[in-house]
């Protein structure tokens, strides 16, 4: 079952957020952070994905903030659209909007964070501010490299790719020496590597991540 629905942050904004149930119990709640491009059609699958492995899913529109209703493809005009509505909200406004997700999904059991792009930063930094997180899973943040003096709360694990001129290996490298209980992955793949929607899509890569990213949660959700 797959549905929008609206929940609200403790300031009082109201916000959507795509719901995904699985068949049967859930294994644990996941909060599925958006990329730059809001919550589209390769976010809402990624949903699916994550609901058919057994969790129970909720896909914050974060931009509701700014602006409602964001759903952009994939362009050179989209991400400047995508960029200027993340700076608009900034990075602390949205921790509300996690916290939120997060604890609307607690009665049912433990709440995972995981997030792409956009979602990977904000994945880092749920992991280092939001109470009750149990476990974090960005991909290619660009940020979390800016907040890498933060400490994570919980079990994180990270995926970086080595062609990715926004995130120098030589800064993974470096987080990895400041967070060694930090759970960090390299592959030989570029920026938005998960995505099949984007030219730099890694079909090897994306398996292999997604491989240790159900493998991470199954061992913190349970």
């Amino acid at each position: 079952m797959a549905e929008m629905i609206q929940l609200a942050a403790a300031d009082g904004h109201r916000f959507d957020a795509w719901h995904v149930m699985p068949e049967g119990t859930p294994r644990g709640g996941l909060v599925l952070v958006m990329e730059i491009f809001g919550v589209n059609a390769h976010i809402r699958e990624l949903a699916d994905a994550f609901a058919a492995a057994g969790y129970e899913v909720l896909a914050p529109a974060m931009y509701d903030r700014a602006e409602r209703g964001v759903d952009l493809g994939y362009t050179a005009e989209t991400v400047v659209t995508g960029r200027a509505l993340r700076d608009q909200i900034g990075w602390d406004a949205p921790m509300g909007d996690i916290a939120a997700s997060a604890a609307w999904l607690a009665p049912r059991g433990k709440v995972g964070v995981v997030g792409y792009c956009y979602g990977g930063s904000i994945a880092w930094l749920s992991a280092c501010r939001v109470p009750g997180i149990a476990a974090a899973v960005g991909y290619y943040g660009t940020a979390v490299i800016q907040f890498m003096g933060e400490q994570p709360k919980c079990p994180t694990l990270l995926h970086f790719g080595d062609k990715d001129a926004s995130i120098p290996v030589l800064e993974v490298e470096k987080l990895k020496a400041i967070h060694p209980a930090v759970e960090v992955h390299r592959y030989d793949a570029d920026h938005g590597f998960r995505s099949d929607r984007r030219a730099n899509f890694d079909a090897a890569a994306s398996r292999l991540a997604d491989g240790r990213t159900l493998g991470f949660f199954a061992r913190h959700l349970a």
